[in-house]
């Protein structure tokens, strides 16, 4: 069973979008009148926390005319866990249509993953990094929805909900007065998505007419039609990706017979 080989990226996926949502965010420093003097956008980078004191600590020469930047912000994937609260069938199935060759595919349900995410915000000043983590919070109300092309062949989209677990601060000042100074606001989050099996051929073609017969007494042993609503697709050769629209015909009857699945008839 184990060896076939697929990747859908998912997790790289994810990761990239988490990153999305911290891209753009902007910090303003202002005179005594209270006049704009300079902007500049907080630079995001994927990597741990560490990597970038490391580099401060190793830099004590301000005068360098190359030194890193602060503020920043850097993020990392900490952790992958199973979510056995949004279980789904393990033999649950679902049909779609491929995008790059119209086929049939067959897809067991997704399993549930949270991914866990730290995002650190680095500063030398505390108004610039009160300033970033106001642009962020609001918007977790504690989740913010991310749209993600899970399955980019058949199309499977689906909001990710990234969740904020905790906001942590500390101010890494430490030495004598040329020592650069940190200050660290610390939030971690938690993605929580869909990881998707092998897409598999599916030898059954897309249901084109669906009929239903309905009756008037609730005993569903001895109830006999009495309406059928029919239902197909406008025009029957669409495909799932056309533009179609639905042909609907009622019929009534009195001739208390049954509609037979197997032998397409009424008996």
């Amino acid at each position: 069973m184990l060896g076939t080989y697929y990747y859908h990226e998912i997790i790289r996926k994810t990761i990239i979008g988490f990153g999305t949502l911290f891209n753009s965010i902007r910090i303003r420093h202002k005179d005594s009148n209270g006049t704009t003097f300079s902007e500049m956008k907080v630079p995001l980078a994927y990597g741990p926390t560490q990597k970038f004191l490391a580099r401060l600590e190793q830099q004590p020469d301000l005068s360098k005319p190359v030194a890193i930047t602060l503020p920043r912000m850097s993020f990392e994937m900490t952790d992958i866990s199973y979510d056995a609260t949004r279980k789904s069938g393990i033999t649950q199935t679902f049909k779609a249509v491929d995008n790059r060759d119209d086929n049939m595919k067959k897809v067991y349900m997704p399993v549930p993953y949270n991914l866990g995410f730290e995002l650190s915000i680095m500063c030398k000043l505390n108004d610039d990094a009160l300033q970033i983590v106001e642009q962020i919070l609001p918007y977790f109300q504690p989740a913010f929805n991310l749209t993600v092309d899970l399955v980019e062949a058949i199309g499977e989209k689906r909001d990710i909900p990234i969740q904020l677990n905790s906001v942590s601060f500390q101010d890494d000042y430490e030495g004598d007065y040329a020592t650069r100074r940190a200050l660290i606001y610390t939030l971690q989050f938690s993605a929580k998505t869909y990881l998707f099996g092998p897409v598999a051929e599916s030898s059954e073609g897309l249901i084109k007419k669906v009929i239903v017969d309905t009756a008037m007494d609730t005993n569903t042993v001895t109830a006999k039609r009495e309406m059928r609503y029919t239902v197909e697709p406008d025009p029957i050769t669409a495909q799932p990706g056309d533009d179609f629209g639905f042909s609907e015909t009622t019929s009534f009857f009195g001739d208390a017979q049954d509609y037979s699945p197997t032998r397409q008839t009424d008996i």
